[in-house]
């Protein structure tokens, strides 16, 4: 693939992911221009380009990835129509940025590699905290020795039902064949993945997953086991149908622990013998940001980003052994 002088970007689903957390950055990354965007509703497509100021919007996707002015496509769907639109897009030799979870299951991000590699572009994920700060922060504090030898990691997400969930309300992320499972496979992906971005690949997997309050098709609560190829072990607990609300990961060294939340801004905290640290990194508004500008510079060849198909591949090999 040849490089880029600016990415003009199309996207395939401007729902409410784009609104905040990744549209913007389109047009705030250098050397980088969002101008089309797509969504089967041609009002809300329509909408969505005036209020983004977007010059161009499509009810079609195959007419988006065909405009000759979209060199890359953003895939912003729910996970059961990402290998659709990226083997379009790898049909059509444009680099493409897809959502996470990567597909709705391991054999499917299979496809999507080897299409894509065989259509001689590049395919990244949206596993953004491989570039935010606070991500970055606790990677150097391992690097660097903080906490000695790592031993062990230790997860556990929790939080009750959402009115929603009580109510029977359509959520697609509780639709295993539009998810590929349920709240795990929608949040539990981004810390399976950038702890397989500090240790290495999980290696071997296992765990439970049941349905225990019957609120929607998928499971609520699962467990896991999980082995890094540096040797380090972990285990997880999440559950969808609790009395509140926990987000702690916690890194246990010979020398210390680190301890910090995958989904929240409080601050990450360094405990050692000398006493205890506290970072205190926010996330970004606009929180992908960081890592499409990373994907930005690789096209246009100047730097790399850290989060491609085939290291999110991995973490749907991580989820597909627990969940089975």
């Amino acid at each position: 693939m040849t490089k880029m002088k600016t990415v003009k970007w199309g996207i395939i689903g401007c729902g409410n992911v784009t609104e905040v957390k990744s549209g913007p950055a389109f047009r705030q990354a250098h050397g980088s221009e969002l101008v089309a965007v797509m969504r089967r509703n041609a009002e809300k497509a329509r909408d969505y380009a005036q209020r983004h100021h977007v010059k161009k919007w499509y009810d079609d996707a195959s007419r988006l990835v065909s405009d000759p002015e979209v060199n890359a496509v953003y895939v912003a769907t729910p996970p059961s129509s990402h290998k659709e639109y990226v083997l379009l897009a790898a049909r059509a030799g444009k680099p493409v940025y897809v959502e996470k979870p990567m597909a709705l299951n391991y054999r499917e991000c299979r496809q999507m590699n080897a299409a894509c590699a065989e259509a001689g572009i590049p395919l990244f994920v949206a596993y953004y905290r491989r570039a935010l700060p606070r991500f970055l922060k606790i990677k150097s504090l391992i690097e660097n020795g903080a906490v000695g030898d790592v031993q062990f990691v230790n997860v556990v997400l929790h939080q009750p039902p959402s009115e929603a969930d009580v109510n029977g309300t359509y959520n697609w992320r509780t639709l295993p064949e539009i998810a590929g499972g349920g709240y795990f496979t929608d949040l539990a992906c981004h810390t399976l993945d950038f702890l397989q971005f500090y240790f290495g690949d999980i290696i071997s997997a296992d765990g439970n997953a049941v349905n225990k309050a019957g609120l929607y098709p998928a499971e609520d609560s699962v467990v896991a086991h999980f082995i890094f190829s540096s040797g380090v072990q972990g285990t997880g607990a999440w559950c969808f149908a609790a009395y509140d609300r926990l987000d702690r990961v916690e890194i246990t060294g010979t020398r210390g622990k680190i301890t910090f939340a995958t989904f929240g801004n409080s601050p990450v905290t360094l405990e050692t013998s000398a006493g205890r640290q506290q970072f205190d990194l926010p996330n970004p508004v606009t929180i992908q940001q960081p890592l499409i500008q990373t994907v930005v510079d690789e096209l246009l060849g100047t730097g790399k980003c850290p989060s491609t198909g085939l290291t999110a591949a991995k973490t749907n090999w991580v989820m597909d052994r627990i969940l089975s």
